[in-house]
């Protein structure tokens, strides 16, 4: 081989050494997208910061000036809609453009979510074909058509504009009296539950649509309707491991990014706050001993389980100090601003420290960078097709 070839070949190897070196250094949206983040933190107010952590309701079926009051003013992080907000796929796409529109001078997107879960809890309007409930597609015990299901709620809520589905239910069914689980739930087996939840929060993960695991620690051997009055479950953690936490864990293991807290007090691990208010819960169960690195949401704060018993603003400051990320204040626009205000005053009064807050912030900004969230404006929805595929889907399920 001559010098100039060998010396041509050296300078290749270097080269290639360099660029290894570099991206083992300065991975392709690690380090960069981390001084990123802490970019845009350091530039946000703490009002900034606190809206970033809230995901609110909505009031009618378009923008209105409490909405845009929570966009404009407080940089509210996300809404969340119901049916009655829902009247059809035109008004829809119509009242989330809105929105997007208001936020248009923020450098944050919103999340726009829905309880997406199929069976009996949709939200979407139109003439849109729905699943069977998650306690068939178990008894059906296929992985590969709850990856399908996954799939298609995140296609429905995409082609609507939407981009965070509160779905799917880990919860175990293992009480039969269960008010407010029941048919939500797969199984009353947990590794039947595990795998088939985490295959539908995958196949809602590859639409790039938000995906959430609920309701931490677990939801299915209650009595008791948490919207109507708060839940005791007189469980151990040894019994919840063995049961309610197992597809927790795995979901946690395989790529779960936002997980749902309950509102449901475990007297044998915390006997004075429910869960969404624990720091016993959040913090030293899911944090640490669960490993989760993820974003943490509460239930609707407005929820009786919780607004019985605490204020909004109350129960916001306590959700925070236990370490939830998001606080979701599902109806109210009012509501939410007390919330926020009380945030606010328990930092400036040394409650709360502006890094706790800064940790939530981080974590919501990574989860919306991570998908890829934009505020463009959704066109005409079309759900032929993907009526087509769930008819399909269906089809399997019932043979």
């Amino acid at each position: 081989m001559s010098k100039n070839k060998i010396g041509y070949s050296l300078l290749i190897i270097m080269i290639l050494v360099f660029i290894l070196s570099y991206f083992a250094i300065n991975p392709i949206g690690g380090k960069n997208r981390d001084n990123d983040v802490h970019s845009l933190i350091s530039n946000m107010t703490l009002d900034e910061k606190i809206g970033q952590m809230l995901v609110a309701g909505v009031n009618g079926t378009q923008m209105d000036e409490p909405t845009k009051n929570l966009i404009q003013k407080h940089k509210v992080g996300g809404f969340i809609f119901f049916s009655d907000h829902l009247t059809s796929p035109e008004q829809t796409v119509r009242f989330l453009n809105q929105l997007k529109e208001a936020n248009t001078d923020n450098p944050l997107p919103l999340l726009l979510s829905v309880d997406q879960e199929g069976g009996n809890v949709t939200r979407l309007p139109g003439r849109i074909s729905n699943f069977p409930t998650n306690q068939k597609i178990g008894n059906a015990n296929d992985p590969d058509v709850s990856y399908e299901v996954g799939t298609l709620l995140g296609q429905e809520l995409k082609e609507f504009g939407f981009n965070l589905d509160f779905a799917p239910v880990l919860d175990v069914n293992s009480n039969p009296n269960n008010p407010i689980i029941g048919d939500r739930s797969f199984s009353a087996d947990p590794d039947i539950v595990s795998e088939l939840g985490i295959q539908t929060m995958k196949g809602i993960q590859s639409q790039g649509v938000i995906s959430t695991v609920k309701h931490f620690p677990g939801h299915g051997d209650t009595s008791v309707d948490s919207h109507l009055a708060l839940p005791v479950v007189n469980k151990s953690l040894q019994e919840l491991e063995d049961m309610e936490l197992i597809p927790f864990k795995r979901a946690i293991d395989d790529g779960a990014d936002l997980i749902m807290v309950a509102h449901i007090l475990l007297p044998r691990l915390d006997d004075t706050y429910p869960s969404s208010l624990s720091e016993t819960i959040v913090t030293d169960l899911l944090r640490n001993k669960l490993k989760y690195k993820g974003v943490v949401i509460t239930d609707d704060m407005t929820m009786k389980a919780v607004a019985d018993n605490y204020g909004m603003g109350e129960s916001a400051v306590q959700a925070v100090k236990a370490g939830s990320d998001l606080v979701l204040i599902a109806h109210d626009a009012q509501k939410a601003v007390t919330a926020m205000e009380a945030l606010k005053s328990a930092v400036q009064n040394g409650d709360i420290s502006e890094e706790r807050i800064n940790e939530s912030v981080k974590r919501v900004i990574q989860l919306k960078q991570s998908y890829n969230l934009e505020d463009t404006h959704t066109g005409e929805v079309e759900l032929r097709d993907i009526n087509h595929s769930i008819d399909a889907v269906n089809s399997r399920i019932q043979r």
